[in-house]
């Protein structure tokens, strides 16, 4: 259309037709006939997606981009905890990790020489040659058992010792100066660990300062509400001098029985989720990300995302600098690979392919603040077969958060065949559109929802392109219906049953098709209307099937040894005496993934 001049707009992930015609300053009848020409039919009030409307502005001389937009579905620290809780209620693929303790305090009251004194105590520093300088947290071995400490550093403001050590801890140390007792910063500390109900252990430092009063500090941790142990309370204490190395063994066995009653664990069996402790750039590796890994196992080599930016894993290193192969739940790890520095309290992800963090963090419509996460990637997403000729479903999952699409592909991708497999067309998060039915045709997927609704007008695309639309509410309907639709894919198998032999011992009547022999059984029985195999000096020749069978000249079901009987035997193979007749059956095997 001449009149209509070329220029940029900009257009939500999804708009009615009404405020799009307004959007382009055309009457809203030009849109819903460029609609029809590209066989989409929507009313005045019907939203459409980006990427309809982005055809649609093409074909009338616009170049549009898409609008980014937070939806609050992006994996967020919160998420991730809640994530990791309902991992742990489910019960399954869990083993126990280390603890994760971090070390609050009032300014002052020696929380930094007391992280300072146990990294330099009690960490191995053999290994290679030291700690990590830039590392947030680190790990100590008592009694053969790993504890991860988190480094919040000593002046910054509680709200943010509260999002990333508080939150991420499994123990909380709480450390009050012998010589100045219970401070402000103390009392909010204490308020907000109780109401969490993290677990915590007093550390009462500068013991060796002369003129202390360990009962008063009891006293006023008491007013609190941090009732100690010798107090009659269930509060475990120690004390301690970190400057002088005095009671940290008995602060470290109080971490121990603390761990042993919770008996902390994640799970091992699903892709990594972690959090971005810190990140720098390194003049000679690039940038640099402290992450501590809060479920699953981190890899090398495998592709990730961390808030805006993106990477392939080339090399982690734990905190004392050793290079490591993988980072399980509880572990501080340094990664080297992201394309950018991230931010702190990030969510380190691990995604399918590196092509698809980087096409979808280009959008910004992937994991990330900005994610929108209601369209699919245009580009097809495969999943990795190790065998190219496995018959496969195609499928569209769309879900409401990505915490939904993860725990879905991760209870899939636990299906172990080498007959059929999954192949992803595309994944995403949010309603059902057009777009995704337009792939759906192509390829000839099917498109599940996980509390994903379906647009009415790709609900008429689907009804129109025989595209199949299911819904779910409950993840394991959903997986059950998938694993359905794999089992009816898997080819038929028979299990045979072998009933008995005879041999023949006279030949009655050869036909075209069809013989009468008769013989004597030598094993088992013979069964009436069985499949036969004929064999000759103990070679197969040939097989048919048992048209009748007589003894003493009358029908009969079954002949079992040694009794004699004649079979009619159906089938092109010529019999001769001394040939070995198999009675047998096959039964169709229940098909199982």
């Amino acid at each position: 259309m001449s009149e209509i001049s070329s220029k940029k707009i900009i257009i939500p992930h999804s708009i009615t037709l009404k405020r799009f015609s307004e959007l382009l300053g055309v009457p809203v009848n030009i849109v819903i006939t460029e609609l029809i020409k590209n066989g989409i039919f929507a009313t005045i009030n019907e939203k459409i997606d980006f990427e309809t409307a982005s055809i649609i502005a093409q074909d009338l001389g616009y170049e549009s981009c898409e609008e980014a937009q937070d939806t609050g579905n992006s994996m967020t620290l919160e998420k991730l905890l809640e994530l990791c809780k309902k991992e742990v209620e489910s019960g399954e693929n869990l083993k126990k990790r280390p603890p994760i303790v971090t070390i609050l305090g009032h300014v002052d009251h020696g929380k930094t020489t007391l992280l300072d004194t146990i990294r330099k105590t009690s960490v191995a520093m053999k290994e290679s040659g030291g700690i990590t300088q830039h590392i947030s947290a680190y790990q100590v071995k008592k009694k053969g058992q790993l504890i991860t400490f988190i480094d919040t550093p000593g002046h910054e403001a509680f709200s943010a010792m509260r999002e990333r050590g508080v939150s991420l801890a499994d123990i909380a140390v709480l450390v009050v100066a012998a010589d100045d007792g219970v401070r402000p910063q103390t009392k909010e500390v204490i308020e907000y660990l109780l109401t969490k109900k993290i677990p915590i252990v007093v550390a009462i430092n500068k013991i060796d300062k002369p003129g202390i009063n360990i009962q008063k500090v009891k006293q006023e941790l008491a007013e609190n509400g941090i009732l100690l142990e010798e107090w009659g309370g269930a509060v475990l204490s120690s004390k301690i001098s970190a400057k002088q190395n005095i009671g940290i063994d008995d602060l470290l066995d109080n971490i121990l029985l603390i761990d042993e009653v919770e008996d902390f664990r994640a799970n091992q069996e699903r892709n990594a989720l972690g959090i971005i402790l810190e990140a720098y750039l390194d003049p000679h590796k690039g940038p640099v990300s402290n992450v501590l890994v809060k479920t699953g196992i981190l890899k090398e080599g495998q592709d990730v995302i961390a808030g805006n930016t993106f990477g392939r894993v080339r090399r982690l290193e734990d905190f004392t600098g050793k290079r490591i192969s993988e980072a399980k739940p509880g572990t501080p790890v340094s990664l080297i690979g992201l394309r950018s520095t991230p931010n702190s309290n990030d969510i380190l992800q691990v995604v399918a392919s590196k092509s698809i963090g980087q096409s979808k963090l280009n959008e910004t419509r992937i994991f990330s603040h900005t994610d929108n996460g209601s369209n699919l990637n245009t580009e097809k997403i495969y999943s990795s077969l190790a065998n190219a000729k496995l018959d496969k479903l195609n499928l569209i999952i769309k879900a409401d958060v990505h915490g939904s699409l993860e725990a879905i592909q991760q209870i899939l991708s636990e299906i172990n065949s080498n007959q059929v497999a999954i192949e992803y067309i595309g994944t995403g998060v949010g309603n059902i559109t057009e777009s995704d039915v337009r792939f759906a045709a192509a390829s000839k997927a099917v498109i599940f929802g996980f509390n994903a609704e379906i647009t009415s007008v790709a609900k008429r695309m689907a009804e129109n392109s025989n595209v199949e639309v299911k819904n779910y509410k409950i993840i394991y309907e959903l997986v059950d219906d998938i694993k359905a639709r794999l089992i009816a894919m898997l080819p038929d198998e028979f299990e045979r049953v072998e009933f008995g032999k005879m041999k023949v011992l006279a030949i009655f009547k050869t036909g075209k098709h069809d013989m009468i022999v008769g013989g004597k059984v030598t094993s088992g029985r013979i069964e009436n209307n069985s499949l036969l195999e004929v064999e000759r000096k103990d070679m197969l020749i040939g097989k048919g099937k048992m048209g009748n069978l007589q003894s003493n000249k009358v029908d009969v079901n079954d002949c079992v040894r040694p009794n004699e009987c004649g079979v009619t035997f159906m089938g092109d193979t010529k019999i001769k005496v001394d040939d070995t007749l198999i009675s047998y059956k096959e039964n169709l095997k229940k098909k199982a993934l």
